[in-house]
């Protein structure tokens, strides 16, 4: 998987900004005349664009560039990107996802579009990751843009980096095949082999210890792939909590106003990260449980009303 960000380690450069051409964004709508106003007008150092080095297209840093133009600087700083076209507009929905003015749901979803073009091969939850956009969604998309497969693709690679197989009734039958040949195998020594993971080699056991199937029958009911097993189903999963918070606290209109950095503070002290939610769950009093189940629904609900409004007000203003 692409990383939000070039290594923090590679160096910046200062590069003359007529060298620099705009992005090929994810936004429909094209630039925001006014944010860029309001980064010309800030005194403080941006942080520097991120510039696919082959094309030198801008990835990340479009309204800073705007910015820089509309000033008259020379020089702008940037940290380079060394990688294919294709990876450079991964990066840029990943970055513009994690901070500053947010993608729409038409850009996120025509992104995903693009990436599952581009990479055929990535999970519905890699994708998702990516774009910000819920699993489920994703594997919508996919449904929709390939009508209703996925072609000659026959595994994914999820966010982890793993390749699954779409369907693994092959690899069960070869752990099978493995097991009753070698029973004294290791589940990671079959697992290797087959193809599969060492969980399924678990499950593949049991199944032929219990006299079954090593695959079971809703698998076998697929076929070939006419109904592909979505990997995303259950959650949504949009960038990392940590990312999207780093993100707005480097994001200029936000840390250079009154309100922005008030906005932030209210942010901050209510986002709850999975670590604490943990911490939490362990120290409520049994007879206080239901109470705090209560108001933890409650508080949910105002968070996704808040999500709606404000999606609701992107889509009017796109």
């Amino acid at each position: 998987m692409i990383q939000a960000t070039p290594a923090e380690t590679v160096e910046t450069e200062w590069v003359p900004v007529k060298t620099i051409l705009p992005a090929n964004s994810p936004r429909q709508a094209g630039e925001d005349i006014e944010h860029t106003r309001m980064l010309a007008s800030v005194d403080q150092r941006l942080p520097p664009i991120i510039v696919h080095r082959s094309s030198m297209r801008v990835i990340d840093g479009n309204h800073r560039l705007g910015a820089a133009l509309l000033r008259g600087d020379e020089l702008i700083e940037v940290r380079f990107f060394d990688g294919s076209e294709q990876e450079a507009f991964v990066l840029a929905v990943q970055t513009n996802i994690a901070h500053g003015l947010p993608l729409s749901l038409a850009d996120r979803t025509r992104a995903a579009e693009r990436i599952i073009a581009s990479h055929p091969n990535w999970s519905d939850r890699a994708i998702a990751s990516v774009t910000g956009l819920g699993a489920r969604t994703v594997g919508n998309v996919r449904r929709r843009s390939l009508g209703g497969g996925d072609g000659e693709v026959r595994a994914r690679t999820g966010r982890d980096g793993r390749v699954r197989p779409l369907d693994n009734a092959e690899g069960r039958l070869r752990a099978s095949a493995i097991i009753r040949e070698r029973p004294g195998a290791s589940l990671r020594e079959v697992a290797r082999e087959a193809g599969v993971s060492p969980s399924t080699v678990r499950d593949v056991r049991k199944r032929i210890e219990r006299g079954e199937d090593p695959v079971p029958s809703v698998r076998r009911g697929r076929g070939d792939g006419s109904g592909v097993k979505s990997f995303g189903v259950g959650g949504v999963e949009g960038p990392r909590l940590a990312s999207m918070l780093r993100g707005l606290q480097s994001d200029p209109s936000l840390r250079f106003t009154e309100s922005g950095r008030m906005l932030l503070r209210w942010i901050f002290s209510r986002a709850i990260r999975s670590d604490e939610r943990l911490d939490v769950v362990g120290k409520v009093p049994p007879h206080c449980t239901y109470i705090v189940a209560n108001v933890a629904r409650v508080c949910a609900d105002e968070w996704l009303q808040l999500a709606n409004e404000l999606e609701q007000r992107t889509a009017e203003t796109a």
